[in-house]
């Protein structure tokens, strides 16, 4: 199995831990790229904006404006370093040097990790009905489906 997927623990895109694939992932990434735009910075259009290797990138090119960025995807961050220690990937040491430069975690921090932990990226909860399979009923008079 591959290390970095869309699973629940080990995803690559930071919006995802906060947002899932709902729609207000759009408006994540939309910020990120306002972000490195308002540095100067833009992004090819084969590129993600909240990719971590990108992410980190813009973080190490530009300090000031990048360490806002991950702290603000600082559980999703910490959800990712977990699992890589706990699958004993070697990439995990990349995470430990990345969560070593944040500033220390609080209270709010430990609560948010532990709640995505527990219940994953959020899911779309609206606008799905008019997507549903269309139900048959049988047609009163003639007994078959309508």
């Amino acid at each position: 199995m591959a290390t970095f997927d869309h699973r629940r623990r080990c995803c690559l895109y930071l919006t995802y831990y906060a947002h899932g694939d709902t729609r207000k992932r759009g408006l994540g990434l939309l910020r990120l790229k306002q972000a490195y735009a308002a540095a100067g910075w833009r992004l090819g259009d084969d590129e993600l904006p909240d990719h971590l290797g990108v992410v980190l990138e813009f973080a190490a090119a530009d300090p000031a404006a990048g360490a806002p960025l991950l702290s603000e995807h600082r559980a999703g961050l910490e959800l990712l370093r977990l699992a890589l220690n706990d699958d004993g990937s070697p990439w995990a040491h990349v995470l430990d040097s990345v969560s070593a430069t944040l500033p220390d975690l609080v209270g709010d921090d430990r609560e948010a990790i532990m709640r995505l932990a527990a219940q994953g990226p959020p899911e779309e909860q609206v606008g799905l009905d008019p997507y549903a399979a269309p139900v048959f009923l049988p047609d009163p008079v003639a007994g078959g489906p309508r």
